[in-house]
């Protein structure tokens, strides 16, 4: 996880001295320096988190606005630079996107998020990759049309809780967090707190994303923490959580050369903008909807216990190359080693048997269907 800044270079976060109090293992990630593990360990947070609660610093994220003059303009102006339907997006509704560069290649994939309150009409909140900011940032203001500004918001932290019991834990001090819809947001208070609050998360889990003020983060850290059901997590399990449930990690899975198409994240372009294009890179995307792409990112199950790491070839078995994995490692709730990576479309159906090489070692492996572990989500009940 760790990257080469120098230490003195590194920013930190609000939670950082609570890191260090927790004992933390602490890496350069992003710019940040971030908490890969705890005490207990990437299998013992993992596992915790799939049981009850894990919390999450995710500070390092950017968090901005769009603002315009009415919903329609903003949406539009968005729609101008992504794949997805931000017109018709309900108050207080979440939409995971990607910014597309010219090719249809990803810049950058963000959660976009229209407020709940019609005082707010023409904004649109967003969350973007830590390590892609100032290039979204600044990419945004290139493209965005005169009327419409980007405010980068710079004082506040981002807190994920994720979980079968994190929305219960975090309804104990905010009860408004209880009546989110999956992807929906809202403004609430957490003790008194002024928070905003998605019901989203990066680990297929049911859960929740806070985005609270940067001075308040510790104090609704301690309260969460002091519930028997929320332990901190770092880096280390995040990443093993989100590859069982399929999700892309940017600058690795996806880039500026894969395509929503090729990444299987077809998801984020909606119906009405297959039909009308109208994006960067809409004839390549249109093509592939259409004609499939030539490769596609897979799932792989590895034979036996060594895991894969991003960076080995995919070969069909007896050595031809066909792909690369992006991601990978042992998957603690499956018990065993899984990967993703893309192969050409010709071998990208499950149970194509498949080789990846390890050190010179052909790791028997088979295409399988992701998430690796079932997504969680929640769903209303129906009345």
């Amino acid at each position: 996880m760790a990257s080469p800044e120098a230490v003195e270079d590194l920013k930190t976060t609000p939670l950082y001295d609570l890191h260090g109090e927790l004992g933390a293992k602490m890496v350069p990630f992003a710019g940040y320096s971030m908490p890969v593990q705890y005490k207990p360990g990437i299998m013992k947070e993992h596992l915790h988190t799939r049981e009850k609660a894990g919390l999450f610093d995710v500070s390092h994220m950017g968090q901005a606005v769009l603002v315009g003059p009415d919903h329609e303009t903003t949406a539009r102006a968005l729609e101008a630079l992504t794949p997805s339907n931000f017109v018709e997006l309900g108050q207080g509704r979440q939409r995971y996107t990607v910014l597309l560069n010219e090719e249809g290649g990803i810049i950058d994939d963000l959660m976009v998020t229209r407020p709940v309150s019609s005082e707010e009409d023409g904004r649109l909140m967003l969350v973007v990759n830590a390590a892609r900011k100032h290039i979204d940032y600044t990419h945004l203001r290139a493209k965005l049309p005169e009327n419409i500004t980007l405010h980068v918001i710079e004082d506040r932290a981002l807190i994920a809780v994720q979980g079968p019991e994190a929305v219960a834990a975090v309804a104990a001090h905010a009860p408004a967090a209880a009546d989110l819809a999956f992807m929906s947001a809202a403004p609430m208070e957490f003790d008194g707190i002024a928070c905003h609050i998605a019901r989203a998360g990066y680990t297929g889990e049911d859960g929740v994303e806070m985005s609270v003020p940067g001075g308040a983060a510790e104090a609704i850290a301690r309260a969460l923490l002091a519930d028997d059901r929320v332990e901190a997590i770092g880096l280390g399990a995040r990443d093993s959580l989100r590859l069982e449930a399929g999700l892309c990690l940017y600058g690795h899975d996806i880039d500026e050369t894969t395509s929503p198409t090729e990444g299987a994240i077809t998801f984020c372009v909606q119906k009405r903008r297959r039909e009308e294009g109208g994006f960067p890179g809409a004839a390549r995307i249109q093509e592939e909807l259409t004609d499939g792409p030539g490769r596609l990112r897979v799932g792989l199950r590895l034979e036996g216990k060594a895991p894969a790491r991003e960076g080995a070839e995919i070969c069909l078995p007896g050595g031809q190359p066909v792909g690369t994995v992006t991601s990978g490692g042992f998957a603690p709730t499956v018990g065993a080693p899984i990967a993703m990576g893309y192969v050409a479309a010709s071998h990208a159906d499950p149970g194509t048997k498949l080789s990846l090489m390890v050190r010179g070692r052909e790791l028997p492996a088979v295409v399988a269907d992701m998430p690796f572990v079932p997504h969680r989500y929640y769903r209303k009940p129906k009345s």
